[in-house]
């Protein structure tokens, strides 16, 4: 690609930038360079939609999501799925992704035609860079980059831990800001000898959010977190 040439003369400057930031030197460097490309400096630089990072974007959410369950698993062996997945939900939602691309120096490589910093282009490009580093090293090297440069040096855990997340308050506090419409509503069936609560969440009348469990109040909680994950 010419247009990282406007940031980058060499092509082993930017090798060596991201053998600082990564923590190794890249074999494949086009593969990096479509990790910082934004979708919308495609049509002014006559190139095609799939040469934007969304497709590595795809990619690295999943690696992403595999490595940090992986992790959560093997640190907390006797926490049940509900506080894994809560966890997860933490470290991969789009605010802190935005953070620790910032972290890592990414916001000067990112191409964009965009306002960066209102929306979730630096979590996206870290995303395709994970995506690249899959690409380029495997699932190993990935990995390794996700435990040891994102959790290990820019993640206090024991503060993540500690943080409760309140997904209801989080919901109705972004609806309330916005002036959203939003309701909850329950079913209640039987489940043999126990009692299930079906809650769904809706935003102006639509479906946001969908929670099952034994009690209103978790079935409330995955209802609001489904929809969280969509505003964070």
């Amino acid at each position: 690609m010419t247009l990282l040439k406007k940031v980058f003369r060499k092509k082993n400057e930017l090798a060596l930038v991201l053998e600082r930031m990564l923590g190794f030197y890249p074999k494949q460097l086009s593969l990096y360079q479509q990790a910082f490309l934004h979708k919308s400096v495609i049509k002014e630089n006559e190139l095609k939609p799939f040469e934007s990072n969304e497709r590595l974007e795809f990619l690295g959410d999943a690696i992403l999501d595999s490595v940090i369950s992986h992790y959560l698993f093997a640190r907390f062996p006797f926490k049940d799925e509900g506080y894994l997945t809560q966890l997860r939900s933490r470290l991969v939602s789009r605010q802190n992704l935005n953070q620790l691309a910032v972290k890592l120096g990414m916001p000067e490589l990112i191409q964009s035609r965009l306002d960066k910093e209102s929306n979730s282009i630096y979590g996206d490009a870290l995303e395709a860079l994970i995506g690249a580093i899959y690409l380029d090293k495997g699932y190993d090297v990935a990995r390794q980059f996700i435990e040891t440069r994102l959790l290990h040096h820019h993640i206090d855990m024991e503060e993540v831990v500690k943080t409760e997340t309140d997904f209801k308050s989080r919901v109705i506090e972004w609806c309330q800001k916005e002036k959203q419409e939003f309701e909850f509503l329950f079913i209640e069936e039987e489940d043999g000898a126990d009692k299930i609560y079906k809650t769904t969440f809706l935003v102006n009348g639509e479906i946001k959010g969908k929670g099952a469990a034994k009690s209103k109040k978790k079935a409330e909680q995955q209802a609001a977190e489904e929809f969280y994950k969509t505003i964070s």
